[in-house]
């Protein structure tokens, strides 16, 4: 199980341009790391555009926000492109950052079950150090929560 106070789990992944991009390169500043299920649906397109319209109140917080979903770089690509996001997305196809950070779970949805992406937000420090583990938001609040959050420290 992942603590607070304890070491993020490190990953490097690629992004929607196809570099590949490592948490522990962000040492110095915080970052958001928020999983999704799936790039360009309805609530994840909402969340992910709060989270554009927010990057300068992050950035004034030494936030930087990368988003995570099991999708491939190309399908991140036209998503980026098709919002205009600000900020870097990255593919686990292989799901195994979403296992590190015990986000890829047994999901029902409409009388099914399947494996998937169950939506959380963590908040690393700039020691790479889990601050925070934001689970209890809606997408269109998500961005509020984060900076509510990071306001009342």
């Amino acid at each position: 199980m992942l603590e607070v106070g304890k070491p993020a789990p490190n990953f490097t992944l690629s992004d929607q341009n196809n570099t590949l991009v490592a948490l522990d390169s962000f040492k110095g500043k915080k970052v958001l790391v928020y999983f999704y299920p799936r790039a360009s649906t309805p609530g994840c397109t909402v969340q992910a555009c709060a989270l554009r319209d927010s990057k300068a109140e992050l950035e004034a917080l030494n936030v930087v926000v990368l988003g995570i979903s099991p999708d491939t770089p190309k399908k991140l690509t036209n998503f980026t492109n098709k919002q205009a996001l600000n900020f870097t997305l990255l593919a686990d196809e292989d799901h195994a950052t979403c296992e590190a950070y015990n986000v890829w779970q047994l999901k029902k949805f409409m009388g099914r079950e399947n494996m998937g992406v169950v939506r959380t937000s963590f908040l690393i420090d700039e020691q790479g150090n889990l601050e925070h583990i934001f689970n209890k938001f809606k997408t269109k609040d998500h961005h509020e929560v984060v900076l509510a959050y990071l306001n009342d420290k």
